[in-house]
């Protein structure tokens, strides 16, 4: 009984961050339930410089532990944006266990950001850093190419706590790849053109299930990990937009578009036969599209279920 008090009383203390909103851009797309598991999207941008959608970045948050899924550019900044600036028990320094679909860049320009700023702002303990092969050796450069950055901080007036900035990297295969505290992740390979490995992931916690896929074309394992989950978490891009380009490379967009990446029309069939409760479209590559022609995609693909555009900083 007192266990489950505590839990009510955590999950009491933290609904108001949520069910206010930070900004215009920040208003929650519903009202929320009390609920031990939050979604909060970071980042539903794509490789364009756009000042309203940062880099792809999820935070799946389990009563006051954040599970981060990708590290796109602004993702630090946005979890305090999240979270109200100044909020001292859920700062940077809570972002300690991380998982990266895959290596592009969108997906993990702010990876040193993550490393760094959570160490800088109070992490003492390595993160935990799992994804695809590559990812280790990507974190060894990067931590080289801060390694003056480091000393100063460390053997400085900052005394900054040596070996904080430390990372655990964990080269990771499909299947259960997290397991603890109620909190399983489940990594699902996923076709994203050329890349040899990119993952997606189902996070089951003790009262919401979510996939988020990352980059992919339709994929029939994603599908199979999405059946009747809450909450899907999907690329997408409108079918009607694509065309070739008049650009470098611009004549194999539309190839290049079917090979990385899921349609409207795709993902609404996908999404009718997995039957997830929501439907959140993120990393929309619009091409000129308008929100209403992404939905009304998802639609004539066959989904009639609940579908969202997400938005930085909503919550569900």
């Amino acid at each position: 009984m007192i266990r489950s008090l505590a839990r009510l009383v955590v999950v009491v203390a933290f609904a108001p961050i949520f069910a206010q909103p930070i900004s215009a851009q920040a208003t929650p797309a519903a009202p929320l339930k009390l609920s031990r598991t939050k979604l909060v999207m970071l980042g539903t941008g794509t490789p364009a410089a756009d000042p309203d959608r940062f880099g792809s970045a999820v935070v799946v948050l389990v009563d006051s532990t954040p599970y981060l899924f990708d590290a796109g550019v602004g993702v630090v900044r946005q979890w305090v944006r999240a979270l109200h600036t100044g909020f001292a028990t859920l700062g940077p320094a809570t972002l300690h266990t991380a998982f990266i679909t895959h290596l592009h860049s969108d997906h993990t320009l702010g990876y040193p950001d993550l490393i760094f700023t959570s160490w800088v702002m109070g992490r003492t303990a390595p993160l935990e850093s799992y994804g695809p092969p590559g990812l280790q050796a990507m974190t060894d450069h990067l931590t080289a190419a801060y390694a003056e950055d480091i000393q100063v901080r460390e053997q400085g007036l900052e005394h900054q706590t040596p070996g904080g900035w430390k990372v655990n990297v964990h080269e990771i295969k499909p299947g259960v790849i997290y397991k603890k505290d109620g909190v399983t992740v489940t990594a699902v390979t996923v076709p994203h053109g050329s890349w040899k490995t990119a993952f997606g992931y189902r996070i089951d916690t003790p009262d919401r299930s979510v996939v988020i896929s990352g980059d992919t074309r339709p994929s029939k394992e994603l599908e199979k990990a999405a059946k009747g989950v809450d909450v899907l978490v999907h690329e997408v891009y409108p079918e009607a937009k694509i065309k070739p380009e008049e650009r470098l490379g611009g004549s194999d967009w539309p190839k290049y578009m079917r090979s990385f990446h899921t349609s409207d029309k795709e993902l609404g069939a996908l999404a009718a036969r997995s039957g997830p409760r929501l439907l959140i479209l993120y990393h929309i590559v619009r091409m000129g599209g308008t929100d209403d022609e992404v939905l009304a995609g998802v639609r004539a693909g066959g989904f009639k279920g609940r579908v969202v555009v997400g938005k930085d900083l909503q919550r569900y």
